[in-house]
């Protein structure tokens, strides 16, 4: 299945050469552009409460480590390794699974969106959802690893929010309390 949508995504690349130089140019750059818009958010936060801006990179540090792993140990290669594909951009062989581009997009929006601004966050994850079909759109990816960098950062925003409460927890219960009556 992961296979039959890449092709039906991927077989509609090199059509038209304006629809591919978009999607090329979004599976580039794109990425640079929502890391400007998430500065945003982010520099916003440092002034209201460095301890969400703090989450969103440990957000990035979660997801980034996860990513990692399961490349090492995912045997997927890239679409363009094993089929004959519409390769636009140019890329190096090696693991597919996750996308690079994928988890750290996604990781971006999903903790801006948990941690800064729920409102960044949705256009921040429109712009992550656009990345991710561009990598497919171009032949670099399968649907399924995009999908993976979506849930790694889904995931790795859950870990970073349990974690955050329970240092918050944790943090109250050793605030010296005020002495009554002093």
């Amino acid at each position: 299945m992961n296979y039959h949508l890449f092709e039906l995504i991927n077989a509609a690349a090199g059509q038209s050469d304006p629809v591919d130089d978009v999607f090329e140019w979004s599976a580039v750059w794109l990425i640079y552009v929502l890391g400007v818009g998430a500065a945003v958010p982010v520099l916003a936060g440092l002034r209201r409460t460095r301890g969400a801006v703090v989450r969103v990179a440990a957000v990035l540090a979660v997801a980034f480590v996860t990513g990692q792993v399961v490349g090492a140990v995912s045997t997927e290669v890239r679409p363009f390794q094993t089929h004959s594909v519409h390769q636009l951009i140019p890329h190096a062989s090696g693991p597919s699974l996750p996308s690079d581009h994928a988890t750290a997009a996604f990781a971006v929006a999903f903790a801006v969106g948990a941690f800064l601004s729920w409102r960044w966050g949705v256009a921040l994850s429109v712009l992550a959802a656009v990345i991710g079909f561009a990598r497919i759109w171009t032949g670099v990816h399968y649907p399924a690893d995009v999908l993976v960098g979506a849930l790694i950062a889904a995931a790795a925003v859950g870990v970073v929010d349990a974690g955050g409460r329970a240092y918050d927890r944790w943090a109250r219960r050793r605030r010296p309390s005020a002495a009554v009556g002093h």
